[in-house]
């Protein structure tokens, strides 16, 4: 036995040499470990060749590694105009709505399908041999938490509660990343942690908010991204917090390193490592800047970082040995993408050849079907929706936001898209005459004559006015927060004016933030909202508002009524009154709202168990039926809140969800599952999560605002 066990170990090693001997560096071979190939890697660089490593762009040309770059692709690949991320060759690729659309579906599993589509045109775009543009580290998901409707970036994020931005992130996620077990269609790298929830001044200012909300909020959506999404890459943001600049700050070492496990790249944002130096006034060189971003766990630049760093070389700020540790997360992120392995190893590299995925109609399915589960209906007075277009003999379409699908900062161009006039003539043929103009005094006489008018209002979310400018203060974007959450004077009077003419309106919010139309909502019979981008944004909306479909999205943001429900755009403290967590005032529009055409009854709440160990769960089931006269989408909604808790709580949190569709009489059971763990606060003693012995109220709900049924439980 032993001889044999001699020969067999003999075997091996004989093998492993048979394999080696296939590589010119061990590095190459895919049968080793990955950290001792990353070590021989390293190992055979020289120092210039590390430091030209740090960039977005890890290939080194002498030993054969070819690394990737970066592409933005918050929904869908951007290849396009906007944002100049296609360059001097743009490519169509498939846009779906704006990430506070997407969000706006609370469907994850419909998330999942856009990243993995936006995954494959990636791959698709990086290796096919008419294009090779492009990388496979995709800029995705925004995991920032939109606390505030004024801030200029709304549109990149899922809303301000964090337990659903999470959720959302971690599907976004895994549907980029694919689910092989070895290998990833693209490497999903979060941004920006974190609390980068302003524009204005962002490049300088601090966050500041104590160590409880760190950990049970700014920070839990790129928590579940690490931990349950598998996210190993993401982007540190321009800002402070708490006086430290992001970029430079402990917290990504000792947080998202340490304890959650992130081991790939970290990366600053656009320039960020120069604004330490001349926004921050962090320090005096950009050499220390260097060596800070470097000790920090930074391992890509995104702007001229060289200099600096062989400078910080040089003074010894930082050791060669510092930047071998750092790179080693680069080349994790590479390895998991198959850069360093065999084509034939990796089940993606297959991917380029063939029709071009953006013009399938796999993918025009898919971007409507997406668009229409975004659509949020606000108000629906006496039934006035939806039209019956064997009725209608005129439409009138008017306002600012009916002329084109306007695309954001990140959006990608696709390769066709459907407006709203177009896609109402589409709908409705030869049945009625639909009358189209974007000028305000043309609008006022086809209304008079129409017997419907849909308006079309809301933001524009990019402008026509160059960086950092915008049309007016309801306006916001990229470096630009928003000074009034009210439309425009000139949108106001419009709807007004019309409304004087013809009360049979629809109003269509094409928007990706909220606004207070406090007079819309008391006067404008149909309120719907939709965001901006998706190629299919007409089709769907005309799907929506005749009825083919139900509309069943539902709002991930608080809708004040006036900018008093606001706290100063600066404090962070949600706790003093900000996301319905805190909110005491009653708002336009509550988090989770959304109206049918159909009419739900739930019924028999009960729990799996009335008391539940700290480490134990409990699932929540409640009966829910459709007791009106057309199919439709539901969604049920878990919040919680703390009978006793020893420390200040929400009022309220949503901790869990699910979206259901219905026919007419139908009903079903829908259970969601508590983790007990999800109830706990972080303690600043004791440096960890604890759960409380304390009695807990479940709340099912139709919205924040709208709860149906509760019942309390005991946490042992």
């Amino acid at each position: 036995m032993k001889n044999l066990k001699l020969l067999f170990s003999l075997f091996l090693l004989l093998l492993a040499k048979s394999i080696s001997a296939q590589y010119k560096y061990p590095f190459q071979n895919p049968a080793m470990p990955t950290e001792d190939r990353i070590t021989n890697l390293i190992s055979l660089m020289t120092l210039d060749e590390k430091v030209n490593c740090l960039s977005t762009n890890p290939t080194i040309v002498r030993l054969g590694v070819k690394g990737t770059g970066h592409v933005e692709g918050l929904h869908g690949l951007a290849m396009g105009l906007e944002g100049n991320w296609g360059r001097k060759t743009p490519v169509p690729t498939t846009i779906f709505p704006q990430s506070i659309g997407m969000a706006e579906t609370w469907d994850p599993d419909l998330l999942q399908q856009a990243g993995a589509i936006e995954a494959y045109e990636t791959r698709y775009m990086f290796q096919s041999e008419k294009y090779h543009k492009g990388g496979l580290v995709v800029r995705a998901p925004n995991a920032d938490i939109g606390r505030d409707p004024r801030w200029g970036r709304t549109e990149e994020c899922y809303g301000e509660d964090a337990f659903f931005n999470g959720t959302l992130a971690v599907a976004y996620i895994k549907g980029l990343q694919g689910n092989n077990p070895k290998y990833w269609t693209t490497a999903a790298l979060m941004k920006h942690f974190l609390a980068n929830s302003n524009e204005n001044s962002r490049d300088s200012s601090s966050s500041d908010f104590d160590e409880r909300l760190l950990r049970e909020y700014y920070s839990v959506p790129f928590r579940m991204g690490v931990e349950q999404g598998g996210s190993r890459a993401y982007m540190a943001s321009y800002n402070r917090v708490n006086g430290t600049p992001q970029t430079v700050s402990p917290i990504l070492k000792n947080m998202t390193v340490n304890q959650w496990g992130q081991n790939g790249i970290i990366c600053t944002d656009g320039g960020a490592y120069r604004l330490l130096v001349n926004a921050h006034h962090y320090y005096p060189t950009l050499a220390e800047a260097a060596a800070g971003c470097i000790k920090a766990g930074i391992n890509q630049f995104l702007d001229t970082y060289k200099p600096g760093t062989m400078e910080a070389l040089q003074k010894k700020l930082i050791t060669e040995a510092d930047i071998d540790a750092n790179l080693r997360g680069v080349f994790r992120v590479m390895i998991k993408l198959g850069q360093l392995d065999p084509p034939e190893m990796v089940p993606y590299s297959n991917i380029g050849s063939g029709p071009e995925p953006w013009l399938t109609k796999k993918n025009r399915d898919f971007v409507r079907l997406i668009t229409q589960k975004s659509i949020v209906l606000l108000k629906n007075q006496d039934n006035l929706l939806p039209l019956d277009k064997t009725k209608l003999k005129s439409i009138a379409v008017v306002g600012a936001r009916s002329a084109e699908v306007l695309q954001d900062w990140y959006s990608g161009v696709p390769p066709y898209s459907v407006s709203i006039p177009e896609g109402i003539k589409n709908k409705v043929g030869t049945n009625a005459v639909v009358s189209h103009t974007t000028n305000d005094n043309l609008a006022i006489s086809m209304a008079q004559s129409a017997d419907v008018v849909v308006v079309c209002l809301g933001n524009n979310p990019t402008g026509n006015l160059g960086w950092k400018k915008v049309d007016g203060p309801t306006e916001g974007r990229e470096a630009v927060d928003r000074q009034s959450i009210s439309l425009d004077s000139a949108q106001e009077a419009l709807i007004k004016n019309i409304y004087g003419v013809n009360k049979h309106i629809v109003l269509v919010m094409v928007s990706n933030f909220p606004y207070a139309i406090n007079w819309e909502q008391q006067n404008i019979p149909a309120i719907i909202h939709i965001t901006h981008c998706s190629q299919e944004q007409g089709s769907a909306l005309a799907d929506a508002i005749f009825g083919d479909i139900n509309p069943g999205g539902r709002l991930v943001q608080t809708w004040p009524d006036s900018l008093a429900q606001l706290p100063a755009m600066m404090d962070y403290n949600i706790r003093h009154g900000r996301t319905y967590m805190y909110l005491k005032d009653k708002p336009l529009y509550p988090f989770g709202f959304g109206l049918s055409y159909t009419t739900f009854q739930y019924s028999n709440l009960k729990t799996s168990a009335d008391k539940i160990d700290k480490n134990g769960e409990v699932t929540v089931s409640i009966d829910v039926k459709n007791t009106g006269n057309r199919s439709g989408d539901e969604v049920v909604q878990l919040y919680v809140k703390h009978l006793k808790s020893k420390v200040e709580r929400p009022i309220m949190e949503l901790k869990g969800f699910k979206r259901i569709t219905l026919n007419t009489g139908e009903q079903q059971t829908v259970g969601i599952k508590l983790p007990a763990s999800s109830l706990s606060y972080w303690d600043v003693a004791k440096k960890a999560f604890i759960v409380e012995r304390e009695p807990v109220q479940l709340m099912i709900g139709r919205s924040s605002a709208n709860i149906i049924a509760d019942k309390t439980i005991e946490i042992k």
